[in-house]
């Protein structure tokens, strides 16, 4: 797994987001039974000014949210509930699944009020975003319900407890896909 990270904040640094996005993004493509090392994902750590534009320029949105991804191609899939085909490699590796952006602030408020340790949460983003990346999305109930059920199962690998019964007042309703 190659993670091409761009660190704009230094506090992502003191918070070793490296080691946290690529564990995150490991886990999640090896869950989904993805060869890792086939994936290359760019990530921009960044702070709430920097995706609050983000958020405006490509959502039409401008306030910050948590994180945000833009996948290679489209992977959507028809009908709510189904799972989304998993990209086709071919002869192109290692293979780009897209771009994330992800807030220190954000992030870090969300923990404080989940009460979650930063660690876990940003682990968690990571996986949500990695999931956005496959084509996974949360705007359909059978949707939603999927995307949440693995991300629990991939946190449950990293020794995480799951997000969604611990922490209910804990929303990823900010977190879309562009």
């Amino acid at each position: 797994m190659l993670i091409d990270s761009l660190i704009e904040d230094d506090r992502w640094r003191a918070a070793d987001f490296d080691d946290h996005a690529r564990i995150a993004a490991s886990a999640t493509l090896t869950h989904l039974g993805l060869r890792v090392d086939d994936y290359l994902i760019s990530v921009l750590a960044c702070d709430d000014a920097k995706i609050a534009t983000l958020n405006a320029d490509f959502r039409g949105k401008p306030t910050p949210t948590n994180v945000l991804s833009w996948p290679s191609e489209e992977r959507g899939v028809e009908v709510a509930g189904d799972t989304p085909e998993l990209p086709d490699i071919g002869q192109e590796i290692p293979y780009e699944l897209g771009d994330i952006a992800i807030s220190f602030d954000t992030c870090l408020q969300e923990a404080k009020v989940s009460n979650t340790p930063f660690e876990q949460h940003v682990l968690h983003l990571m996986i949500h975003g990695t999931l956005h990346l496959l084509g996974y999305d949360h705007i359909f109930d059978k949707d939603a319900a999927l995307m949440e059920g693995i991300e629990t199962e991939v946190l449950a690998t990293l020794g995480v407890p799951d997000p969604y019964a611990a922490h209910e007042a804990l929303s990823l309703d900010n977190v879309e896909q562009d």
